[in-house]
């Protein structure tokens, strides 16, 4: 009898926890369809007839790959794609050197003026000194209607070095006091022993980096005039803006079944632009998770 009660109690307490648990998955499921669905929409909409689009509900309609086709022929399109990949692992690689190397000197007591340093980092978060005077520091250093432009303005970013001054101060000390000891110096200390501790968090500003790097499009339409070093996001920015005249141009294809609609042709170009990150950041969540949430412990 007293294990059958103290059954009974342990199925009372357990039930408002079970209900509760039933809930936020259900409200989650709810919450992942809802940010899954617009995707998924994109998708079968590009995979879809032009001229049966309308009909769509859950499956696509005459399933085709058409409008891909006609994409990837328009001129121009895998340079663009070929610039955006470069800026992307040139750019992020180079974001993740500068700002690890100066996360790291910042977390040198013996810097001079370390504290003035990193209270002026800081304060390059919340203040910008506006369009025209950043277009016309880039201008005077020459970078205007170069490949440039897209990698060295970001090589350092605020939010990154701190991030990684953070994570960086979270190391055993005692590591980087024995390798002195042996007579290491700054530069080995920081690449054969920081820099292989510093996995996660590197793995994370990496992430970040090339999130930015591959969606930019602004700075080429500021500083790029030369079509050569066009952005594959830039491309889609202007095919958007010119979507009956990029219908006309595909008519012109030849051995062509369908003719895609301006819709078709924006839904097609999403995809073509979103699939990479999609594709490359699963396998970075893991890294990008851990880094955040040791890089978050200490301020």
């Amino acid at each position: 009898m007293t294990r059958t009660t103290n059954h009974k109690k342990m199925i009372k307490s357990n039930f408002p926890e079970r209900i509760f648990t039933i809930f936020n998955i259900l409200f989650l499921t709810i919450i992942a369809i809802v940010c899954f669905f617009p995707f998924y929409y994109i998708f079968i909409f590009s995979i879809s007839d032009p001229s049966m689009a309308h009909t769509i509900t859950l499956l696509p309609t005459g399933l085709t790959l058409d409008n891909y086709y006609a994409i990837l022929q328009m001129p121009g399109l895998l340079n663009s794609a070929v610039i955006s990949v470069l800026r992307t692992v040139i750019g992020s690689a180079l974001t993740v050197f500068c700002c690890a190397l100066f996360g790291y000197v910042l977390t040198k007591e013996n810097l001079p003026c370390r504290k003035i340093i990193y209270r002026y980092l800081v304060v390059t978060m919340y203040l910008s000194v506006g369009l025209i005077p950043y277009y016309l520091t880039i201008r005077a250093y020459g970078l205007t209607n170069t490949f440039w432009v897209y990698i060295i303005p970001t090589a350092v970013s605020a939010f990154n070095v701190i991030l990684i001054k953070t994570f960086i101060e979270q190391l055993p000390a005692s590591l980087e006091e024995s390798a002195r000891i042996d007579g290491a110096g700054y530069l080995t200390i920081f690449f054969k022993i920081i820099v292989p501790l510093s996995g996660p968090i590197l793995a994370t500003i990496f992430v970040f980096a090339a999130v930015f790097q591959w969606n930019s499009f602004f700075d080429n339409f500021l500083f790029v005039r030369d079509d050569s070093l066009r952005t594959l996001q830039y491309t889609l920015f202007l095919f958007l803006r010119r979507a009956e005249v990029i219908t006309t141009d595909i008519e012109r294809l030849r051995d062509m079944a369908t003719n895609p609609t301006p819709q078709s042709v924006r839904m097609t170009i999403t995809m073509i632009v979103t699939f990479p990150v999609l594709f490359v950041y699963p396998f970075a969540q893991r890294y990008f998770v851990k880094g955040i949430m040791i890089g978050a412990i200490k301020g």
